[in-house]
């Protein structure tokens, strides 16, 4: 009595994996490694900078109260402005990008569209020079009435700069300065909603509002979010125009945004102050150089996490 086996089945061929395949599996994980490698020597490198700051005595270190009491104004005037940025780009980006994408023909969409992107190409140096020169000016009248009318308010208390050269300015100037990133990828975002989504909305009798609030805005929720927290992440950092438009200016800690009083940053304050210092004044601008890596690193993981979070409540899924 013969046993005969049962048939195997064919068993699929191994893939080969082309030379040119191999080499850009290589060159992205090499492009990877070579970026945490980056972080690294950076965070050694401020860290190393910064031993002698963070070890030296209140004494020895610039201001009064140690090197806490010289970065926390800072800190404040950062977020503050990064902040103000935030609040008025945001609003503005996403309606920009539903207007380009719902709202606009096609030809005029691709203009405006181009036109948004080209904000992102202008150096920040002629932000700084734009806001200094033509818009602190003209905007001196609308913080009086500021004043005048919502003086009781802390934010527009009195007296008011005489320059313009506010924190209410550097806000508006950073928020011009982010408006094209968060723009950009709220467009791309709401571009890739299914379109079986949007025009059920409309085949159910939907308007075209009702149809971007209940199918665009929630599918693309996340990634404003993302783009939002990306443009905090260049507020936070930029230097060149807050040093223009705020040089000489250090108040400390006031919430008054329309006074000649006011906090400075931690980018604008090491670019005004590193040619000037030597020695342990350097190391201190070192450790608040630091100190705004540490908070851009935890926007980003906050933005990271938000995300996430909003991605398993999206329309995406």
């Amino acid at each position: 009595m013969t046993v005969t086996s049962p048939p195997q089945e064919p068993t699929a061929p191994r893939a080969v994996r082309r030379p040119g395949d191999r080499i850009f599996s290589g060159g992205a994980k090499g492009a990877g490694i070579l970026i945490l490698l980056i972080l690294a020597g950076v965070t050694v490198f401020l860290l190393a900078e910064s031993l002698p700051a963070l070890t030296a005595s209140a004494e020895e270190l610039p201001g009064e109260g140690g090197l806490v009491s010289y970065v926390w104004p800072l800190i404040f005037g950062t977020l503050l402005s990064a902040t103000i940025a935030l609040l008025v780009a945001t609003p503005l980006a996403v309606g920009i990008a539903l207007f380009i994408t719902h709202y606009a023909p096609r030809r005029l969409a691709q203009v405006l569209g181009y036109v948004v992107d080209l904000l992102a190409a202008i150096p920040s140096i002629v932000y700084g020079f734009w806001g200094i020169a033509w818009l602190a000016p003209r905007l001196v009248p609308f913080y009086r009435w500021l004043e005048e009318n919502l003086g009781f308010i802390p934010l527009f208390a009195g007296p008011v700069s005489a320059t313009g050269r506010t924190m209410l300015t550097i806000g508006l100037v950073l928020a011009v300065m982010i408006l094209p990133i968060v723009s950009a990828i709220s467009r791309e975002v709401f571009t890739q909603v299914p379109t079986l989504h949007t025009e059920a909305a409309l085949a159910l009798g939907a308007t075209r509002w009702e149809m971007i609030r209940m199918a665009v805005i929630p599918y693309g929720k996340s990634g404003v979010i993302g783009g939002a927290m990306l443009g905090l992440g260049r507020a936070l950092g930029e230097t060149m125009a807050v040093a223009i438009i705020l040089s000489g200016s250090a108040a400390g800690i006031t919430f008054a945004l329309i006074s000649s009083a006011n906090p400075q940053t931690i980018a604008a304050n090491i670019a005004l102050q590193f040619p000037e210092s030597t020695g342990l004044d350097v190391n201190t601008l070192i450790a608040s150089g630091l100190v705004l890596f540490v908070i851009t690193l935890l926007v980003n993981m906050l933005a990271r996490w938000i995300v996430n979070r909003r991605a398993d409540f999206s329309g995406a899924n």
